[in-house]
């Protein structure tokens, strides 16, 4: 899973994500499953193919050009709400062709996630998929194996299937299978975490990576999330990952801030203290 830095490529996603949302309403689970998959499976298509990419990513021809080559090549694939979506996608301007499959992908995740959030599971997936990061990311060979693009995919498939099969919400599974398909060797567990955050966004909240020495209570995570809210002035999302050896206390980070109050960071200070 990719992040689009660049400016361009975010409006461009921001302008087809509106349109991605016209297109799920009304929609039926069945329905928003079925565009989503349509999106992925144009993703895989233009990742295969670089001179269609470069074609429908080049901001030298017009939109309307570019538009009606999907249109021409498409519109007997898609379905009456993918093809909408992937006409405006390649009718705004993307920084780089890699990054208009990104954005399909990007734009297939987010229509799941919606199916999620409509069903009223979204905060299911979401630990789900934050539970799952780290399962994989604490077992390095599993995670070579499934993050590798050249391993064979019967094989992954396989794994999947034994990891999450009936063990999750089918949008979690649609989502870790995806990722593993379509593996460009980043690390599955750095994926999933993209995706959690993903989810999280959906519920416009901030997320919180939380290590604790021991188990805290569902009223203990609720407290904390509430003081987190009332630091950062925004909805905070709390994941929480029990590790015994920070000493005790909790080290929180929320985006790129750390705010370290176990035992072991207050060690870690103190001998910098001395230090100096």
């Amino acid at each position: 899973m990719s992040t689009l830095v660049n400016a361009a490529s975010r409006d461009a996603l921001a302008a087809s994500e509106l349109q991605l949302l016209q297109a799920t309403d009304g929609a039926g689970p069945a329905e928003i499953t079925g565009l989503a998959e349509e999106l992925f499976g144009v993703a895989a298509l233009l990742r295969g193919e670089s001179a269609l990419r470069r074609a429908l990513a080049d901001a030298a021809t017009p939109a309307e050009s570019r538009q009606g080559l999907v249109r021409e090549l498409l519109t007997d694939r898609l379905g009456a709400r993918a093809l909408p979506v992937v006409t405006e996608a390649v009718g705004v301007r993307w920084s780089y062709p890699g990054d208009l499959v990104h954005g399909l992908e990007r734009l297939a995740r987010v229509a799941l996630l919606v199916q999620a959030e409509r069903a009223g599971r979204l905060d299911a997936v979401e630990d789900e998929l934050f539970r799952l990061g780290r399962i994989i990311g604490g077992q390095p060979e599993l995670e070579r194996l499934l993050s590798d693009p050249t391993a064979d995919a019967t094989g992954k498939g396989a794994v999947i299937q034994q990891l999450v099969g009936g063990r999750v919400e089918d949008v979690t599974e649609r989502l870790v299978r995806q990722l593993v398909e379509q593996s460009s060797g980043q690390h599955l567990s750095e994926g999933l975490e993209e995706l959690a955050e993903l989810s999280a966004k959906r519920r416009e909240r901030s997320v919180a990576h939380v290590r604790s020495a021991i188990p805290l209570s569902d009223e203990q995570q609720q407290r904390l999330a509430s003081t987190l809210q009332r630091i950062y002035a925004r909805p905070i999302a709390v994941h929480l990952e029990v590790d015994p050896q920070i000493g005790g206390g909790l080290v929180i980070r929320v985006g790129e801030e750390v705010i370290d109050g176990s035992t072991s960071g207050r060690l870690q200070a103190l001998r910098r203290d001395l230090s100096d």
